[in-house]
Order: C-alpha cells, then structure tokens, then sequence
C-alpha cells in the first residue's frame, strides 16, 4: 500500500508539470516590413539600448531592453511606441500588446527580446525580434 501511494504522487505530480506549456504558443514582431492590406501589423523598429545582463555574467540587477514598435493598418503607417521591455514594465507592455493583438493571440504569458545577450558576443541589430508567449 505504501509503495501504491508513492507510485500515484509521482504520476500525479509529473502529470501536473506537463500541462504546463501545453498550450503556450509564441508570436514574433520582426524588422521586416510586410505589410498585409488589412489589419494592424506590428513591426520592431530598432532596439534602442539592451541593457540585461548577459548570461556567464553575475549582475546587481536583470536589466531591460529598450524598444521602438512601429504600429501600420494595412499599409499606412499609424505610429511609433517605445517600449522599455522589463519585470517591473511587465503588465504596462502587456496592455499594450493585447490593445493590438488579435482576440485569440491577447492572453499573454511572456514578452521577450531575443537574442538574449551572452559574455563577449556582439549581436547583430538585424538579428533582434520581440518574441511574445500566449496562451491559445
């Protein structure tokens, strides 16, 4: 009974862990400027400074990303919205987002830049994109 009992915790609690991501899916905001006819598209602009601390470094604190989005409807252009991409901005960039998102694309879990700076590598600007985790 008892090796029973510790048998079920396990599949319980692994169970409960693979559900987890099950359905986080993620949406990128490049540079490219395809513009659909209709809709809104967001485009990643430029990063204006990258200030998170690099991995294989030990910081005082995470740092942040600064961000230009330009928003288009269809093709005309709409505006420029900077961004400051960081834990404490985190709900602000949300809001943000899901004002511009599609309804099946506006809960979402996580606003990343990537690439993620690492020690002693120079990133390419052409290279960064705003990858946005969400929840179908």
């Amino acid at each position: 009974m008892k090796n029973f009992l510790i048998v079920m915790l396990l599949v319980f609690s692994v169970s409960l862990f693979a559900q987890t991501d099950q359905n986080i899916r993620s949406l990128k905001i490049t540079q490219k400027k395809c513009l659909k006819n209709k809709g809104t598209k967001l485009i990643l602009k430029e990063v204006l400074s990258d200030s998170r601390c690099p991995e294989g470094v030990q910081c005082i604190w995470a740092g942040e990303a600064k961000v230009v989005v330009s928003v288009y409807e269809g093709k005309k252009f709409v505006k420029d919205e900077e961004l400051v991409i960081s834990g404490k901005n985190e709900q602000i960039n949300k809001d943000w987002f899901m004002s511009y998102l599609p309804f099946s694309q506006k809960n979402i879990k996580s606003i990343n830049i990537v690439p993620y700076p690492k020690e002693g590598v120079k990133i390419n600007p052409k290279e960064y994109y705003i990858k946005i985790g969400y929840i179908k």
